[in-house]
């Protein structure tokens, strides 16, 4: 029995397909930036309105027996899979056998698979019993209801929306952290209504026609404090009106102290609320810019032109400069983009990442450069530099460009006093003046450019004036006409775009930048 689930355990643990299938599964299931989950939570969303819909229906009319048939049988049939694909994914029971011979082999003990099996069976067990996975398991009683009454287990399936629904989570996590306030708050109430429900029960049970039981008692004095005031029972002793002066007054107070508690509850959140939707928002996009810093440089770049609302945030850890850059029309939140976690929070895995580092502090930007490149290489980082003596750093942290503004201004001033004409010619190219601008053209692979020279790409006939080619980490000017075009070569041309547009699309769809 031990060796033939050892081999089992094996055969799961070495076949590819079954762990691809797992890891798909549980991505799906429960990581919020796969691709498809937000189609399948509409879907799962979809039949639990249908299915509740037609619990509504049927109460006046008779439902079409296909109808029956959806909501019986093909609605429960989904909920049931999910609820068992949940239980499936929640932990690995292979890997606990695995490495529990190999623990058994390391101590030369005899292999017993029967504690790694109890323990992931408990795991399974316990996620089986919190609400949310109860929910789902009561939301498939409906496909078992010969009996009327099992239809009443439809409405747990409203329930399920408590883990599909994200504004729903939002107000719960919302009312979470502040469990401390109203859970006294019902303490309270639960006391001032058992008190006022005795007294009412001992002064008129039997003057009060309407007072038979404590319980009566109990839900007049719950009517009263809330301010409900349905009438069906009411005190006929001046006493019992005492004692609904005093519930009324105290229920009014507990529902604004509820209302101020909520309330509050709400202001803190809101700014992370809105956050949190931001970098949902900016999640969906397939690749966008991740800004480190709000300054001048940052204002400089926004100022070169229009950038799409979904396709770039702004981190800054100052809250003053975040709210300027909120009124200045920009996505901006507070965060620290040194933290590991904070990146963690965008889609690294499927999205391509542009990190811009426009930070005045060195350090800083080394530990943001440090934190991209742990989490995923494919994310690209350009970095401010203070001086040349930190490119180093900056090259051995993993940075893939590196700027210094202030020799490139330098510069600027020096060229400006000393060939004022140069000057002119480049400041009117770099800010796209009398339209020519310098373009990026960027080679893929698989792109009809890549494996042509540089002369059969005739840039002159489009009217574009050919710079050279970025290479890796090496650009080379104006090379020999022979050069072969690679693939992931950024070829540098200056013109107009209507005629970078002609080039690219004479030599099919390159993707091209500025």
């Amino acid at each position: 029995m031990n060796s033939w689930v050892l081999r089992f355990a094996r055969f799961l643990h070495n076949s590819k397909r079954y762990r691809s299938i797992k890891t798909h599964v549980r991505d799906l299931l429960t990581n919020p930036h796969n691709p498809y989950k937000r189609y399948f939570d509409i879907a799962i969303i979809f039949l639990i309105v249908t299915s509740v819909f037609i619990l509504v229906y049927e109460v006046k009319h008779s439902v079409p027996a296909w109808l029956d048939i959806y909501d019986i049988y093909f609605v429960s049939v989904i909920f049931a899979v999910e609820y068992i694909l949940r239980i499936w994914v929640h932990n690995d029971m292979t890997e606990l056998i695995i490495e529990e011979y190999r623990n058994a082999k390391f101590l030369e003990r005899p292999f017993n698979p029967s504690k790694p099996l109890k323990k992931a069976l408990l795991e399974k067990l316990k996620y089986m019993l919190t609400p949310s996975a109860i929910i789902d398991l009561l939301a498939i009683f409906p496909a078992y209801r010969p009996l009327r009454v099992l239809r009443i287990f439809v409405l747990f399936r409203v329930l399920k929306l408590l883990r599909y629904a994200k504004s729903i989570n939002q107000f719960i996590e919302v009312l979470k952290n502040k469990k401390f306030e109203l859970f006294t708050l019902l303490f309270l109430l639960a006391f001032i209504v058992a008190t006022a429900g005795i007294a009412i029960y001992v002064l008129e049970e039997k003057l009060n026609p309407n007072i038979d039981s404590l319980f009566d008692a109990m839900y007049w004095a719950l009517v009263t404090i809330s301010t409900v005031g349905y009438g069906d029972i009411s005190p006929v002793t001046p006493e019992g009106r005492s004692i609904s002066i005093i519930m009324i007054i105290i229920g009014i107070a507990m529902i604004s102290f509820a209302t101020s508690v909520i309330v509050s509850a709400f202001s803190e959140k809101l700014d992370e609320l809105k956050e949190n939707r931001i970098v949902e928002r900016i999640n969906k996009s397939e690749s966008f810019l991740i800004i480190c810093g709000y300054g001048q440089m940052t204002k400089m770049f926004f100022r070169q032109g229009h950038i799409d609302q979904d396709s770039y945030i702004i981190l800054e850890k100052d809250p003053e400069r975040v709210e300027a850059a909120r009124k200045d029309g920009y996505n901006a939140i507070v965060e620290d983009a040194s933290r590991n976690e904070v990146l963690k929070r965008f889609n690294t895995e499927h999205a391509r990442i542009t990190i811009l580092c426009l930070i005045a502090d060195d350090i800083e930007n080394i530990y943001i450069t440090l934190s991209a490149k742990s989490l995923s290489r494919n994310i690209r980082v350009i970095v401010r530099a203070s001086s040349r003596s930190m490119v180093k750093k900056y090259e051995h942290a993993g940075a893939d460009h590196i700027l210094l503004p202030h020799e490139v201004v330098n510069n600027m001033i020096h060229i400006a006093i000393t060939q004022p004409t140069m000057y002119k010619a480049l400041h009117a190219v770099l800010i796209g003046e009398d339209v020519a601008r310098i373009y990026e053209i960027y080679v893929d692979r698989y792109d009809t450019l890549e494996g042509e020279n540089i002369e059969s790409l005739r840039f002159h006939d489009y009217k574009l004036l050919f710079l050279g080619i970025q290479r890796g980490k090496k650009f080379l000017f104006n090379p020999s006409p022979k050069e072969i075009v690679q693939a992931h070569d950024v070829l540098l041309v200056i013109g107009r775009k209507i005629s970078v547009d002609y080039f690219k699309e004479n030599n099919g769809e390159v993707r091209g930048g500025k």
